[in-house]
């Protein structure tokens, strides 16, 4: 199923543990259902983390870019250590 917030590499790639529990997932409603849902504190501690992981990983991947993008390095220039 196409979550809205998904990014389009997680329907090709399995979910990393730790990101999505089939057990607490309580998204579908029922005909009765009229009111908001109310996160629990547990609920919300799941969703910084997961926000903590995602920044983490986000930061990573920048690092990863800059290195692999950098400008190369001038002729006869000694090799940054």
């Amino acid at each position: 199923m196409i979550n809205s917030s998904m990014q389009i590499l997680e329907i090709f790639e399995e979910i990393a543990p730790g990101y999505r529990d089939e057990k607490q997932d309580n998204s579908v409603k029922k005909m009765g259902d009229l009111r908001k849902t109310r996160l629990t504190l547990a609920q919300i501690k799941r969703l910084r983390m997961m926000n903590d992981m995602r920044k983490f990983e986000e930061q990573k991947k920048v690092e990863m870019l800059r290195k692999q993008y950098k400008p190369a390095a001038e002729p006869g220039a000694m090799p940054a250590v």
